[in-house]
């Protein structure tokens, strides 16, 4: 009826198994070994604002007589994207150009696809 336990360090019968999960290698979330990605040589970065279109923003800005702040609040976002657009460090987006185009009146050079 009762099974004799025993403390020890090797399992009686048992599996030889270790626990945790997982596969043989480490995988990263893109599905590339980790080895692979460290001997990746090319550079991974996001698109930046060109700088004619920085040079616009602020050309067509200053023609208002707008300050960055005003500029973002006509267009309802934060003043920070205005910013980050005119010192080139934004990640470019269609449709945030077209509002500032709008709101200049003037024709800015779009990002590439």
């Amino acid at each position: 009826d009762f099974n004799t336990v025993t403390f020890g360090s090797k399992p009686v019968g048992g599996s030889t198994k270790k626990p945790g999960g997982g596969s043989g290698g480490s995988t990263t979330s893109t599905g590339m070994s980790a080895a692979k990605l460290d001997a990746e040589t090319e550079e991974l970065k996001h698109n930046t604002v060109d700088k004619d279109l920085r040079l616009a923003i602020m050309k067509g800005r200053a023609a208002k007589g707008l300050t960055q702040k005003q500029l973002a609040q006509n267009l309802n976002m934060q003043p920070a994207i205005i910013n980050e657009y005119e010192s080139g460090k934004a990640i470019p987006n269609n449709a945030i150009i077209a509002k500032i185009e709008r709101a200049l009146g003037c024709k800015l050079p779009r990002a590439k696809k």
